[in-house]
């Protein structure tokens, strides 16, 4: 018995265990903890990226063409600039004594060198000078001189003699031959030219390299004026007379010489010579110009006051500021990547509290808020990007975000977050209160024009609207500047692209937002559309009370100004989920009476209630918005059945061993209107349906019977979350009396006609 009652069950032993009080609201508040700690974590990676994007730890380079200074710009530290000028005379200084390269052709002088030996061997051969052939002496003889008489016959032969006992013998004649080789072997390595193939201004005009025919790393250098025909003759001819040790041998040799020596030998060698100069010039350091930091007396100003910048002036100013960066301590880097991350947390903070308490759906869902982040983050990155000197287009993603906002949220989260978007831009590209003012103007006037976007060409004009604005403001905060409105055009031209833009990405906004434009609504509420032909078919009697409800609550929104057309859209489909079982519902009841009357109250309750779930479940099939399924599931909230809540009531009464009836299980699942659009639904529903019960729908019956409704669905915390207040509420109802009225405004009874 003992081992018994030590034995227990499971679900025994977990009903021992004993709970900490309190604990399900430790819980929930330990998952808000953390559901805070992540949106903080996004936040700080939000800032994180925002510091990476903009360079946080450097100042911004903010100078850029057509800017006006009102003072002069002098450096800050000292830099170097590149001077062309001087890098270009310095490489021509460099080619101009670059030595020019000349290819040596020894072959003419070969041929010249062994014609002279034969022309010798002949001459040794002859007996006399009669035996030699005519002319071949008069090569080896001087010249005809003017007013000189030339030689006799006999003065003739006894120099031919003389030549003839100097080459007479093999012995002889080899000696005066090498004595000529020896001669010849100067001229014929450096060869010869009338004069340089340079001009007179390229290359070094005192030597030159020469290297033979193909050969060009056999180069050697050689002196101008030993390669000249005078110089190279006249040293030609003081060999000769060294080598053979006869001044008259050697003049009559020279004398057959010298007339032959009429194609130069050496030519220039263009590749040769561009490669030494390509090298030479390489090896030219780039001239630089120094600044020195300060306003010197004795040095211009890097730019002058009242002097626009041109791209010459921005570049100097850029290299300034790049050797400015250099020059920055870790320390300084340190204080301004603080105060970028104290600036960014201010406006995250400022930002955050307004969305916290004025547009809880973006804090509320994880998606919702990084999707805004990272919409931020990527508005900051698309402008860095799009600011560069030759686009400035930073303009158009300031706008897109706007407006973007705008559309998915409202205007007044859209006019904060621009604001302190183009604030992060205008701070982090380094410009002013009037590049601010200029983004805001046309940023401010496209989200403020936006409204309700019916057509694709609203864009368009909300882009033409804010370019006249822009152009106009820029040209105003120019002129107090005293800066040229150059950049008007500009501006002007971007808020127009914008427009554009926006008008292309409005069905991708709409897709990854889940929201729903006029353009879209109007699409979606086409009569034709499959659903609601279906509803026609099937469910007659609903799908003429969908009208209605959407006639009345149209109306009723617009009063408060909501949107009036998502209310008539969502007011067509909010019943689709009755023509599944249209039968069970009142509207489209025959004259055979209810079906309701054969089932228990339970039964008929969940009939009725499936309706919301069957209507949601259609929508998603066919692939309708978010918004309009929003509006199937919350326009019956979470109130009461009531009806068959009476009606099982009354059966538990009569017979107690049914049970107590509990209220919560004849409430519909909910959830509760989340917005004032479906608020407002709700209540034209009801006043609807309940009006045709009227046996006589007079004006004080409606507005009692409007009152009432309305007031049991505030009491019974329907409108909680809707964000209605009960002076819009009060408006409703008055709208709902007026349509309601309206439509079962009394008749004139006219006289039965009677019969002959």
């Amino acid at each position: 018995m003992a081992n018994g009652n030590q034995k227990r069950t499971r679900s025994e032993r977990v009903a021992a265990i004993e709970l900490p009080p309190n604990l399900l609201e430790r819980v929930l508040e330990s998952l808000q903890r953390f559901d805070v700690l992540v949106r903080i974590s996004m936040c700080a990676l939000a800032a994180v990226a925002m510091w990476l994007i903009v360079g946080g730890w450097d100042p911004p380079f903010s100078y850029r063409t057509g800017y006006v200074p009102q003072r002069d710009i002098v450096a800050r530290v000292r830099f170097q600039k590149e001077d062309p000028d001087a890098t270009r005379d310095a490489i021509n200084r460099a080619k101009n004594q670059v030595r020019f390269v000349y290819q040596q052709d020894r072959s003419s002088l070969e041929q010249l060198r062994s014609a002279l030996k034969n022309q010798l061997v002949e001459i040794g051969n002859a007996a006399s000078l009669d035996a030699l052939r005519p002319g071949i002496w008069q090569e080896f003889s001087a010249p005809p001189m003017p007013n000189v008489e030339p030689p006799t016959k006999e003065q003739q032969e006894a120099q031919f003699r003389e030549f003839h006992d100097a080459i007479a013998d093999k012995e002889k004649l080899g000696k005066v031959e090498k004595a000529i080789d020896r001669a010849f072997t100067p001229l014929e390595q450096t060869g010869w030219l009338e004069k340089l193939q340079q001009k007179h201004d390229e290359g070094n005009q005192t030597e030159i390299y020469v290297h033979p025919v193909g050969k060009p790393d056999f180069s050697q250098v050689v002196q101008v004026p030993e390669v000249l025909l005078g110089e190279a003759t006249a040293k030609l001819f003081e060999r000769l007379k060294e080598e053979l040790n006869s001044p008259e041998l050697a003049q009559r040799i020279f004398y057959w010489i010298k007339p032959k020596l009429k194609k130069p030998t050496l030519t220039l060698d263009e590749p040769a010579t561009q490669k030494a100069q390509t090298e030479a010039a390489k090896m030219v350091p780039t001239q630089y110009v120094v600044f020195e930091p300060g306003h010197l007396l004795a040095r211009e100003p890097l730019v002058k006051a009242g002097e626009p910048l041109d791209a010459n002036k921005v570049e100097l100013l850029r290299l300034e500021y790049q050797a400015y960066l250099n020059a920055i301590t870790p320390a300084q880097k340190l204080a301004r990547t603080a105060a970028m991350f104290g600036m960014f947390v201010a406006w995250y903070t400022l930002s955050g509290f307004y969305i916290r308490h004025r547009a809880p759906q973006i804090y509320q869902t994880l998606y919702n808020f990084s999707t805004m982040l990272v919409m931020f983050v990527a508005g900051v990155a698309l402008a860095m990007m799009a600011s560069d000197d030759s686009w400035r287009a930073e303009l158009i993603p300031v706008m897109l975000f706007g407006m973007t906002v705008a559309i998915v949220y409202h205007q007044e989260l859209a006019l904060l977050l621009t604001a302190a978007l183009a604030l992060v831009v205008v701070v982090s590209l380094g410009q002013n209160l009037p590049q601010y003012i200029t983004l805001m103007s046309a940023a401010a006037t496209a989200i403020l024009f936006l409204g309700r976007i019916r057509s694709r060409s609203k864009l368009i004009y909300v882009g033409l609207v804010a370019s006249l604005v822009a152009m106009l403001t820029d040209v105003g905060v120019s002129t107090l500047e005293s800066q040229l409105p150059q950049n008007a055009w500009r501006v002007g031209l971007w808020a127009v692209v914008a427009g554009f833009l926006m008008t292309g990405l409005l069905p991708f906004v709409e897709k990854a937002f889940g929201v729903l434009t006029d353009i879209s609504l109007l699409e979606i509420g086409d009569v034709s559309h499959p659903l609601l032909q279906e509803l026609v078919r099937r469910a007659p009697g609903t799908y003429n009370h969908s009208i209605n409800v959407a006639s009345i609550g149209a109306a009723a929104a617009e009063t408060i100004g909501a949107r009036g057309l998502l209310v008539r859209v969502g007011a067509y489909f909010h019943d689709i989920g009755k023509m599944l079982k249209p039968q069970y519902f009142a509207e489209n009841q025959g004259q055979g009476g209810s079906l309701h009357e054969t089932l228990l109250p339970a039964m008929s309750r969940l009939i009725i209630v499936a309706h919301v779930k069957d209507g949601a479940d259609l929508a998603r099939q066919h692939n309708l918005p978010q918004p309009i399924i929003d509006f199937i599931e919350q326009h019956h909230g979470t109130t009461l059945v009531e009806y068959f809540y009476r009606r099982a009531a009354q059966q538990s009464e009569a017979d107690p061993s049914r049970g107590v009836v509990e209220e919560h299980s004849y409430r519909y699942p909910g959830p509760k209107p989340k917005t004032k659009e479906a608020g407002v639904l709700m209540l034209a529903d009801a006043v609807e349906s309940a009006s045709r019960t009227l046996v006589e729908p007079t004006p004080s019956r409606l507005e009692s019977l409007v009152h009432e409704m309305a007031m049991n669905r505030l009491l019974d915390g329907q409108f909680d979350d809707s964000g209605l207040s009960l002076e819009e509420l009060h408006d409703v109802e008055q709208s709902l009396v007026k349509s309601l009225t309206a439509v079962y405004h009394g008749r004139v009874k006219y006289p039965e006609q009677k019969t002959a």
